[in-house]
């Protein structure tokens, strides 16, 4: 792109105006009251609070504790939008009576034929309604016996007609639309005949078989979790993959420190490796070691095997007395310091700088910001299961709203940081039939062992967020997408993804519930340089730790030219041609045709920076 048209872009920028928000309490200095990219007020002397909003405050952090973080006004607003709006439309309520007639009759003759075990083909009769795909509730044998057969169908009979009455009604806003659609579903889920041990066939086959043992075991289950959640413990099998032992471990030794973050470099695996080092950013909602787990679906060792010298951030677990740490203060203590310290150890070198989740959110704000002032130190970009434009970020949108990040706000306000815990009720509610249900009926009655692996230990080996960079982070990049629309800021000038130049790879997953692919596949739109983009089946981890040799995996992939022509993303699914196997060794070759004639590995660290301790370091392990 020319540097004229750049300068437009960035001229626009700053003369774009914000969303229109509402006006809120200022007298509390609250950091949803401040003008985004501005530096935000630490809280005044306890003399100088607004003692009102102190008391609403403390209200509404009391209440989320008990709510799991969620809203109930936020709740509330979509109930009324709801029903109000399907009170003024009559057409709509006789559409949804209709429905119900039509349902029940459809019922009603597969009652009858399943009873009597007639159909014209002996096979009986065709099921009124399909499960969804990823509903795997009704897919055994049993189910499709009388009477189960139609209990699970007049259960997803019912679950369709309340799907109709909570969407497609006019006027309601499409943000309340799908939390009604989302909070019915969470209701009928909880009283669905696949958790009832009375209307269960594979429960109650397993309690004749086994004399009822199976109900005797998920007892002892429950009043295990029971005791653990009350401890605030984790399982003992998780301390099979503790950091160092079971996972992280890859050779490597820590090579600087500061209040934030750990920085790992990773002992090569040869005598011979690239001169260019690969530097990673992984979220901090998680702890790094998601791309560095067991020796056979290390992202980090697998790098080391094809000859890079590799770099990667361990973030500090924070505190309440880091409650004051700022989005940006990631992006400066983190990224920034982190590449002087990588460019000192591997000098005059470019970085292929890579970035999951967040951390690559994170990354690309850094790039722009970089490009901007003329800092050519990164050689490609690489984002896994990143946004980088939040106007449509899936499901997860339905716990961001004003009224709900206000609510968190106040939460985090008294704590000092979100805590995983609360985190996580929101991530399990958007799964609830695999993370919740499915596991109660598993481990609760049939009373099955749930065998701990890596990916397991690891989410439940937790994190807190800080207070200000959290609020931040919703407010400017979820409720106003500040980046993709020009207005986020570092250093007082707006950044333009547009500005990067480093070739970027850029790869989303099929399932994601936290990045869908749809809303990563938006940086198209945003970055004109060179892209590679992938699409890989798996959800937001698993198909980001994706081995070559893992079965059933497969990906998509294309490249587009720099500043190459745009296809929807519908368009670019329907023709691009799906492959086997695992994207690691395409992205590995891509880096290695960005890469120089192999080298001597130089030592770890540096005069300047010497090396600390042994990966996978201290931060990794603080609770």
């Amino acid at each position: 792109m020319s540097g004229t048209l750049r300068r437009q872009r960035r001229q626009a920028a700053e003369r774009r105006p914000g969303r229109s928000h509402p006006p809120q309490r200022t007298s509390a200095q609250t950091y949803r009251d401040v003008e985004p990219g501005t530096r935000q007020p630490s809280p005044p002397p306890r003399d100088q609070f607004d003692y009102a909003a102190v008391l609403d405050r403390s209200a509404h952090a009391a209440i989320a504790r008990m709510t799991g973080g969620i809203s109930p006004a936020s709740l509330a607003e979509a109930w009324f939008d709801w029903a109000l709006h399907l009170t003024a439309a009559p057409g709509k309520r006789l559409e949804l009576l209709d429905l119900g007639f039509r349902q029940w009759s459809r019922l009603a003759d597969y009652v009858y034929h399943s009873a009597l075990h007639e159909s014209l083909d002996g096979r009986g009769p065709c099921a009124c309604v399909e499960s969804m795909p990823n509903d795997k509730r009704f897919c055994d044998s049993a189910w499709q016996v009388w009477p189960f057969n139609a209990i699970h169908q007049a259960f997803l009979l019912r679950q369709e007609w309340w799907h109709h009455a909570t969407t497609g009604i006019c006027g309601m806003t499409p943000h309340h639309e799908r939390v009604a659609d989302f909070v019915s579903r969470q209701i009928l889920d909880t009283v669905a005949p696949s958790n009832m041990l009375a209307l269960n066939p594979e429960v109650l086959d397993a309690t004749l078989r086994e004399g009822g043992r199976n109900l005797v075991r998920g007892l002892c289950n429950a009043i295990d979790d029971i005791r653990l959640e009350l401890e605030g413990a984790r399982p003992p099998e998780v301390e099979a993959f503790r950091p160092g032992v079971g996972v992280a471990l890859t050779p490597g030794r820590v090579v600087y420190r500061n209040e934030l973050i750990e920085l790992i470099q990773y002992a090569p695996s040869g005598d011979r490796v690239r001169p260019e080092p690969v530097f990673i950013v992984p979220a901090w909602i998680m702890k790094y070691y998601i791309l560095d787990l067991s020796r056979h679906n290390s992202l980090v060792r697998y790098l080391t095997h094809q000859g890079f010298t590799v770099f990667m951030i361990s973030w500090r677990n924070p505190g309440p007395e880091q409650r004051e740490i700022s989005f940006d203060d990631y992006r400066r203590l983190g990224v920034m310091t982190a590449l002087d310290v990588v460019g000192d150890i591997v000098p005059d070198r470019e970085v292929h700088a890579v970035g999951y989740c967040l951390g690559g959110t994170l990354l690309s704000i850094a790039a722009a910001a970089m490009a901007r002032a003329g800092d050519t130190r990164l050689a490609t970009i690489s984002l896994f299961a990143a946004q980088t434009d939040f106007e449509e970020p899936g499901e997860l949108s339905l716990f961001i709203s004003d009224s709900q990040v206000a609510f968190l706000e106040d939460l985090m306000w008294e704590q000092g940081t979100l805590d995983s815990r609360q985190m996580a009720g929101a991530f399990q509610m958007l799964r609830s039939q695999d993370l919740v249900w499915s596991r109660l009926v598993r481990h609760y009655l049939l009373g099955k062992p749930t065998p701990m692996f890596d990916l397991m230990a690891w989410n439940l080996d937790t994190t807190r967020l800080p207070f200000r960079m959290h609020s931040q982070y919703l407010r400017q990049l979820f409720l106003r997408n500040d980046l993709a629309e020009g207005r986020y800021r570092v250093d007082d000038q707006p950044v333009i993804l547009s500005e990067i130049d480093a070739p970027i790879f850029l790869v989303a997953t099929e399932t994601d519930h936290v990045a869908p692919w749809k809303s990563v596949y938006k940086l198209h739109l945003l970055a004109d340089a060179e892209l590679t983009f992938v699409l890989t089946n798996g959800g937001h981890n698993a198909g980001i730790v994706s081995e070559p040799g893992h079965p059933g995996r497969r990906y998509r992939i294309t490249s587009r030219a720099a500043e190459g022509a745009y296809r929807a993303p519908e368009e670019w699914e329907a023709t691009t041609k799906e492959q086997e196997g695992s994207w690691w060794p395409r992205w590995a070759d891509w880096l290695g045709e960005r890469s120089g004639a192999e080298t001597t590995p130089r030592p770890m660290g540096s005069d300047a920076y010497p090396v600390l301790d042994a990966a996978p370091g201290r931060y990794v392990l603080e609770d």
